[in-house]
């Protein structure tokens, strides 16, 4: 069932249940109504029958014709009857056990109603105790409360079918009135804001302020997906154009020695071709492996004490070769700072910033890396005084496959991948990573980490 039929059948069901509490309600005031008129008139009836009873007129004035149908009885202080006016008094049982008489003797006036077993009416009685030695009792027959709602029965169905016809269309109104608002909060939920005039009751606007920021984040969520598989795409597709190149190399050389056609002299410079391009090949699937390990890694990092000057030294003894094959001088400055870090992880990055700026470097540059400790974090700088970094490139050098200088990135064996690792490494260790570069003069990588008290 729909809201709006719910609502509907809801308001319907209160206004026929207010209907049948509001007649049954009104039948009861009525007949308490109809009960205090008739003991009013039986009260006058009998202040006329006593006065007629002091005057000696009694009997002669209960012959008289009486429209009000009234049933006089005279009893003495036994409950005798002395006389009635619809019986034979010889042959009536004495009343002293009528409520109506017991009452009256104790307190001067008694009531009651009920069946009457001598003429089997629903009867109305009115007693008063006159000159201490008599009970003078008038009664009336008249409907009951059951009797009046019978009687009335007809006239309640038509009302309330009258009223239960309103109802439904008061309830169908009502509902359209009720739930048109929220209708069109719903079509206007993006613009709608936790304070917003278009929420159109109070009690909403925590329901409409939680809607929008679910839509708001899955919207983001979708744009995230979106974005991440075209990022996946990209790297895809130089993942593929990476491997080519050094691929075709390759088989270019070997098809030639494989054939005869080259000399032993160019066999031998194939040789070293197909040797160079394929330990491209490996430092770039290593580089891949590697990235996609510090994609799907979910789980906490294992940490430890580390000394991060050492692990610098040992990166450097190690790049020592490299740096002098491209005529670059490494300096290591510094002393020793502790953090909490991963070793592995701690030793690629150095040693990728390291190759990074000996292979972007000039022909008798430096590679200057420094370790200290300032405002509790610990911090690491490499400044090289390479070829630099455009400004509208500095962004986006930690990309992967992203290259300022795509010929000189081939021609030192470069992967591309070297800074996009050292993006990730940094996250994973909630530390913070700056680049500062001039073309021609040089660039420095700074990352701070967070310090443990040493």
């Amino acid at each position: 069932m729909s809201m709006k039929k719910r609502i509907t059948v809801q308001l319907c069901v209160v206004g026929g249940i207010a209907i049948v509490v509001t007649s049954m309600l009104a039948m009861f005031v009525y007949s308490m109504i109809f009960q205090r008129q008739i003991f009013s008139d039986l009260e006058t009836n009998l202040k006329v029958m006593e006065v007629l009873f002091e005057d000696g007129n009694f009997e002669k004035g209960i012959q008289a014709p009486s429209k009000d149908l009234l049933r006089v009885t005279l009893m003495n202080r036994d409950g005798e009857v002395l006389y009635d006016s619809d019986a034979i008094s010889i042959h009536m049982e004495y009343h002293k056990e009528r409520p109506e008489f017991v009452e009256a003797l104790e307190e001067g006036i008694g009531k009651d109603i009920r069946l009457s077993k001598t003429i089997g009416k629903n009867t109305y009685y009115y007693a008063k105790l006159i000159r201490d030695d008599y009970v003078l009792r008038v009664a009336k027959d008249a409907n009951g409360m059951i009797a009046l709602f019978y009687e009335a029965l007809p006239i309640i169905l038509v009302g309330a079918v009258v009223l239960l016809f309103i109802c439904l269309i008061l309830a169908h109104y009502l509902t359209k009135r009720i739930i048109r608002p929220i209708e069109n909060m719903a079509e206007e939920l993006a613009q709608i804001t936790e304070f917003s005039e278009k929420i159109p009751y109070e009690e909403l606007k925590p329901f409409a302020t939680m809607i929008k920021d679910q839509h708001s984040s899955i919207h983001k969520q979708l744009k995230d997906l979106e974005h991440s598989e075209k990022i996946r795409q990209e790297f895809t597709a130089n993942v593929s154009h990476e491997l080519k190149t050094p691929l075709t190399a390759i088989t270019g050389y070997s098809e030639l020695i494989e054939e005869g056609i080259a000399t032993p002299e160019d066999s031998i410079r194939f040789a070293k071709e197909i040797r160079k391009n394929a330990t491209r090949l490996l430092h770039l699937i290593n580089d891949i492996i590697e990235l996609s390990e510090l994609d799907i890694a979910d789980e906490e990092v294992s940490k430890e004490e580390l000394d991060l000057y050492e692990i610098a030294k040992n990166c450097v003894d190690t790049l020592r070769i490299t740096a002098k094959n491209h005529e670059v001088e490494l300096r290591l400055i510094g002393n020793s700072v502790f953090l909490y870090a991963n070793r592995n992880m701690m030793e690629e990055l150095i040693t990728n910033l390291c190759d990074n700026a000996i292979r972007y470097n000039k022909k008798g540059g430096t590679v200057k890396i420094v370790t200290y400790h300032v405002d509790e974090k610990v911090v690491l700088t490499v400044e090289d005084t390479g070829i630099g970094i455009p400004k509208e490139h500095s962004t986006r050098v930690f990309e992967r496959f992203y290259r300022v200088d795509k010929s000189r990135s081939k021609q030192t064996g470069g992967t591309g991948l070297g800074l996009a690792i050292v993006k990730h490494i940094v996250a994973k260790h909630d530390a913070k990573i700056t680049l500062k570069s001039e073309v021609m003069v040089g660039t420095t990588v700074t990352i701070e980490f967070p310090s443990i008290n040493k």
